[in-house]
């Protein structure tokens, strides 16, 4: 008997490392000291508490942030055995079900929280525990009876988990790569195959890391590290491969259903002490959250927006229109071009290179938010679900390339792609009508595409990468679903790509930032599972329609002003900030000698996109951001000596986020 429970209602947010030796710590002392370093450097992932646990050849810590700060929340947590022990970031959303379904079969709980639920699922069910859990999360659990460590990381990939094992044979992991590198033993080696991927696709996609033998564990996987092995395993995957089980055949039937899966998708992450908040850019997917926060409390939503001056890029007046439909108290601010002197406190956040220039304005909404809550919703996932973005439309355009000969596409038009120069009139067109379906999408999806590379990477760079190409296990993800329709196998990759490791990334890193929680109801695994295996691709692009279905059934809710505009990202006026405010720095960094001296980059190819961005010719700002992010990453990752706490948001003193100074936003 463990005593009996405690009411709470407990919401946190934290960051989690650890290791396990091959033998017992004989300095525990020193062990303790690996261990806070690595902890204290994501400090600002939770802020509010830190705990740290040595048993054996096991070290396990974690940092947290809580809305309530009571000691039953504390971490590391045991379960009715003292030899299993979690650490946990995460929420999971249906843990008072879970826990009156173990408390029916004996287990006997000391806590209300989330956490302890999940020590005894483990106990109850062992590595089955995952299936009965519904959240977001990335926890460890060390079992010190069979010297086991289990690690699992959620469906969709909202928690991040980094992990590496050292010459010496330790097993080292953590919620950032940063933790990771305050290990002693871990090695900081360059991984020249992530680095092709993050030129072709603005992001390292997983399982790799920008350093070689260090991986991501993939969204809905776990991973088990005993007697030195480790033992990777999947629990879960987006259902598209599924032959669809009883697939609705008229949209009426599928509204009510898909109704009630959002709405109680937004009841079950609006558990918490404190008011919540919502990031709402006005778009489909964020106004949609907000309508439904609106129906399940009696007080006004909190939500929060970001705009610019520039017109084109400026949806403040949708984010006020939803606003003011579900009476929300409204926030906002306009973003100008010297907010870009965060941009080295944001390359710090991603420990890796990371090309999506929106990370700006998601780090400042959330420092906007955390102005105010712990924690918001957001509307991430549902152009990945739903099939929103205009590229899924400009890929049923281009559908009857396919019809063309393959042997004139790929005996005339491919080599004429390539003799075209650079700049030449329709040679991107040339290309792409050349290539086969998924390799034209993955083109579309790319930074730097095969058309450019040969310019672009330096005959040393190419020949270290051995015949190496990024797009290759993007195909194998992509491989045409049982379904038979060609926009599942689109979505797929995106949910398996793009989301994971670009959107979930940026979100995850630039909330955690400043110590703010974001929930994601479009990604619950069972609103999830439902849109895959019962709505057909027909039903979410209709013609040239993106999310159909969605919008059909949010109508009643959402201003048709927002339903029926043009779909735009989140983002912001890079091309022009470039040619601007940026343009002194950006320019000075990309030709500078020592950049030029990495070896990856011909110089006169970086020139020639400089000038034509210059001279108004061309759009290459994306290009060159992710060129300027990459050596960011390198002067602060590789050049600089490993400093513990040398950013402003870890440093002594400085956990509070409300602390950092950050450039003046505009009301």
């Amino acid at each position: 008997m463990r005593g009996q429970p405690v009411e709470i209602k407990q919401t946190k947010m934290c960051g989690i490392a650890g290791f396990v030796n091959l033998d017992e710590h004989r300095d525990t002392r020193a062990a303790r000291d690996v261990l806070e370093r690595m902890c204290r450097v994501i400090a600002h992932r939770g802020p509010d508490d830190q705990g740290m646990m040595i048993e054996g050849p096991a070290a396990l810590g974690m940092r947290r942030l809580s809305i309530i700060d009571l000691a039953t929340g504390h971490q590391p947590m045991f379960g009715c055995e003292p030899a299993i022990t979690i650490v946990f970031n995460g929420e999971i959303y249906n843990y008072r079900e879970l826990q009156r379904e173990l408390e029916a079969r004996g287990h006997r709980f000391k806590t209300n929280s989330d956490t302890e639920t999940i020590v005894h699922a483990y106990e109850e069910y062992g590595k089955a525990c995952l299936e009965h859990l519904r959240g977001m999360f990335a926890f460890a659990i060390w079992n010190s009876n069979n010297r086991e460590l289990f690690i699992a990381r959620d469906r969709a990939g909202e928690k991040p988990l980094y992990y590496t094992t050292t010459l010496q044979g330790t097993f080292i992991f953590g919620s950032e790569l940063k933790s990771l590198r305050e290990h002693p033993a871990f090695l900081s080696e360059i991984n020249l195959e992530a680095l092709d991927a993050y030129l072709t696709f603005g992001y390292v996609p997983d399982p790799l890391t920008i350093f070689r033998d260090v991986h991501k564990l993939p969204p809905g996987h776990t991973l088990t590290f005993k007697k030195s092995r480790v033992n990777i395993e999947q629990y879960w995957d987006f259902p598209y491969e599924q032959p669809q089980a009883n697939p609705f055949t008229n949209e009426e039937e599928c509204l009510e259903e898909l109704r009630l899966l959002l709405d109680e998708s937004v009841r079950m992450r609006m558990v918490a002490d404190v008011p919540l908040g919502a990031l709402l850019s006005g778009g489909v997917d964020s106004s949609t959250v907000v309508g439904l926060m609106a129906r399940h409390t009696d007080r006004p939503v909190k939500t929060f927006s970001i705009g610019f001056h520039e017109d084109s890029y400026n949806e403040l007046k949708y984010a006020r229109l939803a606003a003011k439909k579900f009476a929300t108290e409204h926030h906002e601010f306009i973003l100008t071009p010297d907010i870009c002197d965060v941009v080295d406190e944001l390359v710090w956040h991603f420990d890796e290179p990371f090309a999506d220039s929106s990370a700006i304005p998601t780090y400042m909404v959330s420092k906007l938010a955390r102005d105010h809550v712990k924690v918001v919703l957001s509307g991430d996932g549902g152009d990945e679900l739903f099939a929103g973005y205009t590229r899924y439309a400009l890929d049923r355009k281009r559908s009857a390339f396919a019809q063309l000969p393959r042997l004139l596409r790929e005996g005339v038009m491919q080599p004429l792609g390539r003799m075209l120069p650079h700049g030449a009139w329709g040679r991107n067109y040339i290309h792409n009508v050349a290539l086969e379906p998924l390799d034209r999408y993955i083109e579309d999806i790319s930074v730097f595409t095969r058309l450019n590379k040969p310019a672009l990477y330096t005959s040393d760079f190419r020949q270290r990468l051995n015949g190496s190409e990024a797009a290759a296990r993007f195909r194998e993800i992509a491989a045409p679903s049982r379904n038979g329709n060609p926009l599942d196998p689109l979505l797929y990759l995106d949910s398996k790509t793009y989301l994971p490791d670009d959107i979930l990334t940026k979100v995850d890193r630039m909330s955690m930032a400043v110590s703010l929680e974001v929930r994601v109801p479009l990604l619950d695994h069972k609103l999830i599972e439902f849109v895959c295996t019962r709505i057909p691709a027909s039903m979410k692009m209709k013609g040239l329609e993106t999310k159909h279905i969605f919008k059909r059934a949010v109508r009643d809710q959402v201003p048709a002003e927002i339903l029926d505009r043009p779909k735009r990202g989140f983002g912001i006026p890079i091309d022009q900030w470039i040619n601007q405010e940026l343009r002194e720095r950006l320019h000075g960094t990309l030709t500078e000698p020592r950049t030029m001296q990495r070896g990856y980059t011909e110089r006169r190819y970086v020139n020639l996109l400089l000038d034509e961005h210059d001279r108004g010719r061309r759009d290459h700002s994306h290009e060159l951001w992710a060129l300027f992010m990459l050596e960011l990453w390198h002067r602060e990752f590789y050049d600089a000596p490993k400093v513990t706490g040398r950013n402003p948001t870890v440093r002594e003193g400085a956990d509070n986020p409300s602390q950092m100074n950050l450039p003046q936003m505009v009301a």
